[in-house]
């Protein structure tokens, strides 16, 4: 089961600005498009914490199921162990304002 381990809010540059909370650790992020981008490999996104460290990387994905559009994040650095946090960008829940995202965890194991 998905679980909201943080909230953005959609920026006019085409990214989001927002905070990332696990237990202990609440930062504030920035997802910012990778203008940088050469291959597909490369993520479509960059995430950033408030003093320019780079956590993280969003992919641009279409669901399956719905056909509909969504971020997958992964987040990576020595606060979170040595194991990547996989997430989504979805809508968060009871919220009305299209602009806000939830940052989704999804559990691997």
């Amino acid at each position: 089961m998905a679980q909201a381990i943080g909230y953005v809010t959609k920026t006019k540059n085409g990214g989001f600005d927002g905070s990332l909370a696990m237990m202990s650790l609440k930062k504030r992020i920035t997802i910012l498009p990778n203008s940088e981008k050469q291959s597909k490999k490369q993520p479509d996104f960059r995430i950033y914490t408030d003093d320019k460290v780079e956590i993280g990387g969003g992919w641009a994905r279409t669901g399956k199921a719905s056909g509909n559009p969504y971020v997958s994040l992964t987040f990576a650095a020595p606060e979170f162990g040595s194991k990547k946090i996989y997430a989504n960008l979805g809508q968060a829940s009871g919220q009305d304002d299209e602009d806000v995202m939830a940052i989704l965890w999804n559990p691997k194991d």
